[in-house]
């Protein structure tokens, strides 16, 4: 039996948090081996990335997502009890749920929803000062998906709802006051919508049929049981949150945009330039680090031990760059999907594996609202890029430029 590689220092818990996005990549080409182990938060973790560790992370039969996910981060981004904690049938029932609001139908629904809010949006800032373009999209997205999923949201509300749907994006990671604020934020979500769904299940307010508040109200598990109000409130925010987090690769799109002004011209000249651009800007640019799961038996993988009870991070940046599975991999490079379709392992930005697992639900939403930004931003509307602070810091969980894209002098297409 092979020893894994180990990562020889009391815990790696503060240079995860230095490092940031690079922090397993970096000791998997220090110790030439897509897997090593080390201590974070002072449990021992296995550490992998690739497309072979990714289809060994995504077996049901080896590993399990019941207490895997650090507690700090389910008070936080995921919340507890929610589908990305389950197994077994628990599991694919409450996926399955998630998966029925996902029809091509309702996803071009909430597209259409975000392209409205675009346009009202676009005749206040004509005309007026500088935009920041992650902030607008922030409530935007709020506005769409709430109206999407059958959440009444009043326009006094956006503002709030939207600084806690990003709290919860933005603190997982974090220390100190940004995490307490993220938890506060946690809390103060999952009790609006847990009324919400109060008010619906005593019939004093009408839910439209087949949105995702009435399917998530009425919804039963395997036993004939209604989801407990705080559970029903933790899925509906496992929607909520989510689509206000494509803001963030939104943000990259219109970077790339900036960085690569051909691809601009490409995409505004033909329509379906904008599926490959899509997907490169999801595998160059930072989302989430990492997937974790945790060891459902021992098994040995490549001659490597895999205790039971392990806990094991999947790389999914550190996949999404790796070198053999994409030539060039620190180059933007949209073509590169132009005659390949995506492989469920090796592009993984938001998980791997087929979407009845633990691949995120709404991946086809985050498709569908980015390639409708990258049409408005090439097709409908020009504007002008000021010089500001537009690095990509990787060692920041998680990350964006630090001046949220400001745009100015921004004006409509003919």
């Amino acid at each position: 039996m092979a020893t894994i590689p180990t990562d020889r220092v009391p815990d790696s818990t503060l240079a995860l948090l230095r490092e940031g996005y690079r922090y397993i990549g970096t000791r998997c080409d220090r110790y030439g081996s897509d897997v090593f182990q080390t201590r974070l938060l002072l449990r021992r973790t296995i550490c992998m990335r690739g497309r072979p560790a990714s289809m060994l992370f995504y077996d049901t039969e080896r590993f399990e997502r019941t207490g895997a996910m650090p507690v700090r981060v389910q008070w936080t981004l995921t919340g507890r009890g929610g589908v990305q904690g389950l197994d077994g049938a628990a599991h694919e029932d409450r996926k399955a749920m998630l998966m029925s609001l996902m029809t091509p139908t309702a996803v071009r629904h909430l597209g259409q929803l975000f392209d409205d809010e675009w346009r009202a949006r676009v005749a206040v800032w004509e005309g007026a000062g500088p935009v920041v373009l992650y902030r607008e999209l922030g409530r935007m997205l709020t506005r769409a998906v709430c109206a999407w999923a059958g959440v009444p949201l009043a326009d006094a509300q956006v503002t709030r709802r939207t600084a806690d749907l990003h709290a919860m994006i933005g603190s997982g990671a974090a220390i100190g006051p940004v995490h307490w604020w993220g938890r506060l934020a946690r809390r103060r979500g999952e009790r609006w919508l847990a009324e919400i769904v109060d008010r619906v299940r005593a019939g004093t307010l009408p839910a439209p049929a087949g949105s995702a508040l009435r399917v998530i109200a009425e919804h039963s598990d395997p036993r004939g049981r209604a989801l407990p109000r705080r559970i029903a409130a933790v899925e509906l925010l496992n929607l909520l949150r989510p689509t206000v987090a494509v803001g963030r690769f939104i943000v990259f799109a219109a970077l790339a945009l900036h960085d690569h002004p051909a691809w601009r011209e490409r995409v505004r000249e033909d329509a379906d330039a904008a599926e490959p651009f899509v997907h490169e800007v999801r595998r160059y640019y930072p989302f989430f680090p990492a997937a974790s799961a945790r060891v459902r038996r021992p098994f040995e993988w490549h001659g490597y031990p895999f205790p039971r009870g392990r806990r094991v991070l999947l790389d999914l940046y550190g996949t999404n760059h790796h070198p053999a599975l994409w030539p060039e991999p620190e180059r933007f490079r949209p073509e590169r999907f132009a005659d390949r379709r995506p492989d469920a392992y090796a592009l993984v930005p938001q998980g791997g594996g087929e979407h009845t697992g633990h691949r995120c639900a709404g991946e086809w939403i985050t498709i569908e609202l980015m390639k409708r930004a990258v049409t408005n931003l090439t097709s409908t509307i020009r504007y002008d890029v000021p010089p500001q602070d537009l690095a990509v810091d990787l060692r920041r969980l998680p990350t964006l430029p630090p001046s949220g894209f400001v745009v100015t002098n921004v004006r409509r297409t003919a």
